[in-house]
């Protein structure tokens, strides 16, 4: 037996007609057509499907088990339908992001709040992309954007830039090291510095000068919360490297100094990889004009 879609719709719009007459009707097509594509229904099936010189036109117990069908499987092709519209007009999706960097959470989250009020329909989801190999999840389509300030050249991905920041030393406003206006690596070798349980070389401060310098820290605390990091500053219990954006509240605070690293400091710039084929999706491009106006607003505080 051959079900097709238009069977199940036939034997719904019969059943919630009443009738051979208003279904064709609401069906748009002729009553003699519609009686054609009955029987030949019920050739296939070998049984009658309705009751005749019934009114209104009542279904057989085997016409009730199609429509049963019916009622399960139309609703089901309908939502998929309506997906498969929205995907085709950029308004649903999904959005799956890995963030590579740790502190990046308390910048993108504004952006997140505001891209949920205005794409309900699209799948949002944050992945540690420092627990993972984010990029190559990208490229396996397992995540769908990477927060990252390390861009590499991948076939079929771009970097879109985001923003430039710049990591910042802090620590209590009684520290020695407060007295100076800029440090340097030198400076750290005496010091316990507090950084979030990442790996060296995705920490700026040591990618981007200790490394470099060859310098090692007296000791290294790790913690996982920025709130607490800033708690153990402010105690003089280590000192930290922040991204100018977490720190902007602490400058205007008595109980820390924030001091650029080198005397020309030090800039780096924020992206966002994205596959090339995402390129151009509405809710995409949304995010990230989002983004771009919740970095302006961080650097215009």
């Amino acid at each position: 037996m051959h079900i097709e879609f238009r069977h199940l719709r036939t034997i719904q719009a019969i059943h919630e007609a009443g009738g051979l007459a208003r279904a064709a009707e609401q069906m748009n097509i002729t009553q003699s057509a519609l009686s054609h594509q009955v029987k030949g229904l019920e050739d296939q099936a070998g049984v009658e499907l309705f009751v005749r010189r019934s009114k209104p036109l009542k279904l057989s117990p085997a016409g009730q088990r199609l429509l049963k069908l019916a009622q399960q499987v139309l609703p089901q092709v309908q939502a998929l339908q309506d997906e498969f519209a929205g995907l085709r007009e950029g308004s649903t999706g999904r959005m799956h992001i890995a963030i590579e960097c740790h502190a990046c959470f308390e910048w993108l989250f504004p952006v997140l709040e505001h891209f949920r009020r205005a794409w309900p329909d699209v799948d949002v989801d944050i992945r540690p992309g420092l627990a993972f190999d984010a990029l190559p999840a990208l490229l396996r389509e397992e995540v769908d954007l990477v927060v990252s300030s390390d861009p590499e050249e991948l076939p079929g991905v771009k970097f879109v830039e985001l923003f430039d920041y710049n990591p910042v030393f802090v620590a209590s406003a009684n520290h020695p090291l407060a007295q100076k206006t800029y440090v340097e690596a030198a400076d750290f070798r005496a010091e316990t510095l507090i950084t979030y349980p990442v790996e060296r070389t995705r920490l700026d401060i040591f990618s981007q000068l200790l490394i470099p310098a060859k310098v090692e820290p007296a000791a290294i605390r790790q913690v996982e919360l920025t709130a607490v990091i800033l708690l153990l500053v402010a105690s003089n219990r280590g000192v930290s490297v922040l991204p100018d954006w977490v720190v902007r509240e602490v400058k205007y605070s008595s109980d820390y100094v924030t001091r650029p690293l080198t005397k020309e400091g030090i800039t780096r710039r924020l992206y966002a990889a994205v596959r090339e084929d995402d390129l151009g999706k509405p809710f995409m491009d949304e995010l990230l004009r989002l983004a771009g106006e919740e970095a302006r607003k961080l650097q215009a505080q």
